[in-house]
């Protein structure tokens, strides 16, 4: 692992800045460039040059088809004249601008002259410490002797040479001095046009710095305005980047508020424990001080304990909600689920008008059979029956524990749900925002009796688990919560 770490090490160091690397990048292809037309330039006037030679090459090759052997005293500089007979001594001169001062050809170099090509063209030869010549072989007629000889003639390629060479040297020395240009102003452009990047890199720093494991966290940081217009690239990574910050400074706070949840529920959850626990200590220790107080005592402790009971599954059913554990999924019957529920609760809370209201303007009223209701009308939806009937049943629950006698209870069964509307006092304003939250109560609004706020908590997970919503709208004398759920294939 280190040894991995290491090698990432000197590789992200071998690894050159973006300005470098543009850099480099602009200044090899002026190099290449330079160099190509360098290239193409020296071969045309190579072969421009040679064409010239080769023309007077020639001129010279006819002037001394024409005049015989005596054009040999009149040679110009850098010329070469010899003559080759078949038998016999053959002899040579090289030109100079002196014709008094005429350089007799050695043996040598007339030895490598008798190996070219009698053809009438141009050929290059390589003479012993003359350099090279471009040289034509004819046959002619000796003027003095009358004999057939082999006449040589030609120029030095050493003035193209030179020109050729004298090229290349200014050419290397542009294309350098063109590179060291290229460098220096490409730097300096390069770094003026990604400097909006360095201010982007910047601020990508900045929010890095911040310490974000844990409070509350403001990222306040953002890439300026000016630099993210999308039609550059600059823009689109600086744009991005204020995406990313605002969807992390979302998570923060969501991060943060759920710690808040998490703390706040913690602090409910051990409130609400710890009242049936002293309860339950008082009372022991009121057994134990007074053995004719231990019948009441115990019926206390069993009265607490169930409470304590009760509020632990409710806990726990919260927290396997959380978990993503899987319910049941199949086909449930709402509306008879609704008629029970609406059946028991006007046995248990007479003291309420409880009405049901069924599709297609079926009512069921307190003398209705409920039987032939469900009969009439069925709502099928996908779920759990017994935590669909735990959500019918808490709503119902809170609806007469937290309503004053005589409240009109009215259930409206949907296509894909059902609704709960009373026209009690209603929820506080300011506590409809968070009435499905967690030990979430209404003591001033609405009578309390018992309950630990845990209610529509476990509506509100319970149906999120089955993939449905619910809401709440309330207003006073006209509250409702709406609870919807998917539909069975069956239904």
């Amino acid at each position: 692992m280190i040894s991995r770490q290491s090698q990432l090490g000197r590789l992200g160091r071998l690894v050159a800045p973006l300005t470098s690397r543009l850099v480099i990048t602009a200044v090899s292809l002026v190099l290449v460039v330079s160099l190509l037309i360098a290239t193409v330039a020296t071969i045309a006037l190579r072969e421009t040059l040679l064409d010239r030679l080769d023309r007077d090459v020639r001129d010279m090759a006819r002037g001394v088809a024409g005049s015989g052997s005596g054009i040999r005293l009149n040679l110009a500089p850098n010329s070469v004249f010899a003559e080759i007979p078949e038998d016999g001594p053959a002899q040579g001169t090289l030109g100079d601008f002196d014709p008094d001062e005429l350089e007799p050809l050695t043996a040598d170099d007339l030895a490598v002259l008798r190996e070219v090509r009698v053809d009438a063209r141009p050929h290059d030869v390589e003479l012993p410490h003359h350099g090279t010549y471009r040289v034509i072989a004819q046959a002619a007629v000796n003027t003095s002797t009358g004999q057939t000889i082999v006449v040589v003639t030609g120029h030095s390629t050493a003035e193209v040479e030179k020109t050729i060479g004298s090229l290349i040297f200014w050419e290397v020395l542009l294309t350098l001095l063109g590179v060291v240009a290229a460098a220096g102003v490409g730097y300096v452009v390069v770094r003026r046009q990604l400097s909006p990047l360095r201010e982007v890199a910047a601020t990508a720093h900045a929010v890095a710095g911040l310490p974000m494991s844990s409070g509350e966290v403001s990222v306040t940081e953002r890439v300026p305005e000016r630099l993210t217009d999308e039609d550059t690239e600059v823009g689109q990574v600086g744009a991005a980047l204020n995406s990313l910050l605002d969807h992390v400074e979302t998570s923060l706070a969501e991060r943060h508020r759920s710690e808040q949840q998490v703390r706040q529920f913690v602090a409910d959850a051990s409130h609400e424990l710890r009242t049936p626990l002293t309860t339950i200590r008082g009372y022991t220790e009121l057994a134990q001080q007074r053995p004719e107080a231990v019948p009441m005592a115990l019926g206390k402790v069993e009265e607490e304990s169930l409470r304590m009971t009760t509020l632990v599954e409710d806990l726990l059913l919260l927290a396997r909600l959380d978990q993503g554990r899987p319910l049941a999924r199949e086909p449930v019957d709402l509306t008879r689920l609704l008629l029970e529920a609406v059946d028991d609760a006007r046995v248990v809370a007479p003291s309420h008008s409880w009405r049901l209201e069924l599709p297609a303007d079926v009512d069921a009223d307190s003398d209705a059979d409920s039987d032939a209701d469900s009969d009439a009308v069925e709502v099928i939806v996908t779920g759990d029956d017994q935590r669909l009937h735990q959500v019918i049943s808490n709503l119902l629950t809170n609806e007469r524990r937290h309503t004053p006698a005589g409240t009109t209870v009215t259930v409206r069964v949907r296509p894909d749900g059902f609704d709960v509307h009373d026209d009690g006092p209603g929820f506080p304003p300011d506590l409809v925002p968070r009435a499905f939250e967690r030990f979430t109560r209404a003591d001033e609004a609405r009578q309390r009796d018992g309950g630990a706020g845990l209610g529509l908590a476990l509506v509100h997970a319970i149906v999120s688990a089955h993939g449905g919503t619910v809401t709440l709208e309330s207003a006073p004398g006209d509250t409702t919560i709406a609870v919807r759920l998917p539909r069975s294939s069956e239904g």
